[in-house]
This record gives structure tokens, sequence and C-alpha cells, in this order.
């Protein structure tokens, strides 16, 4: 008998050119250092750069109970730094979520809006160490412009 419902994901991990840039004094750093600062959320998250998975999946993997990873899952999600981004269903037909890290990446820097010119100035030295063309690679076309402009 042939599967009616999809129990894999064609789900691939995506990247964007289009980075958040988070400083000490944004509300959305706090949530993320927190969603992180767990050594199973951490893992959860490494994981999740390599491969999109479902919360049964990453369990099996990490050698944690289903409920710890939801857990975590929910928080990471909260934060922002992963998503769901596809659904699958189990041998039993449970539909699971298939998560994966966030589209679009997130650039922390440990100052506060205040200190951005010091920022720039570090892309700036930086950039002319590798050349535009790595910032282009390494962190997007936004960081760059933010890097080049005046």
């Amino acid at each position: 008998m042939s599967r009616l419902l999809p129990t894999q994901t064609n789900a691939a991990v995506e990247r964007s050119d289009n980075p958040a840039v988070l400083s000490l004094d944004d509300d959305a750093t706090r949530d993320v250092i927190e969603a992180l600062s767990s050594e199973t959320a951490y893992e959860i998250f490494r994981l999740l750069n390599e491969m999109p998975a479902t919360p049964a999946r990453i369990a099996e993997q990490l050698d944690q109970s289903v409920q710890n990873v939801h857990y975590h899952l929910t928080n990471l999600e909260s934060a922002g730094v992963i998503e769901v981004t596809d659904t699958c269903y189990s041998e039993k037909g449970r539909e699971m979520s298939v998560y994966v890290v966030s589209e679009d990446p997130t650039l922390l820097f440990l100052g506060t809006e205040d200190d951005r010119p010091s920022l720039k100035r570090a892309f700036k030295s930086f950039a002319s160490l590798l050349g535009p063309p790595a910032i282009l690679l390494a962190a997007g076309e936004s960081i760059s412009q933010f890097v080049t402009a005046e």
C-alpha cells in the first residue's frame, strides 16, 4: 500500500542576503540570547543549521525527550532564530512541523545603537583586509551597503 501523506520533507536550509542587526539596547537581543543560552537549545540550533528537522528527529539526534525539544523549539521560534518551513506526517499519521533556521541571518554586536559608527569602522577595516566581494559573500548585501555608506 502506498503512502498518502509525506513522512519526510524536501525542505532545505536557505539563506537570505538581508541580515537583522541587533544591539544590546534592542529588545530582540535579550530574546535571542535567552533562547540560545541553554546547551540543548544551542545544540538544536546547530543541528537546524545543518538540516531541516522535525521535533522527533531532533530528539533522536540529540538523545533528548520530544517534550524537552518542543520547549526549546518554542523559545527559539519566539526569538525569531528558527521557523517552521514544512509539514510531514509520522508513521501513525500525526502531523509534524519541520523546523529550519530562519532565512534572514542575524548579526549581534555587543554595543548600543550609539556604537553603530564604531561597528561601521570595524566593518570598513575588515573590508579593507578582505575586499568588498568577501564581505558580500560573508555577510550579505545590506551589511556591505551599511559598511560603505558614508
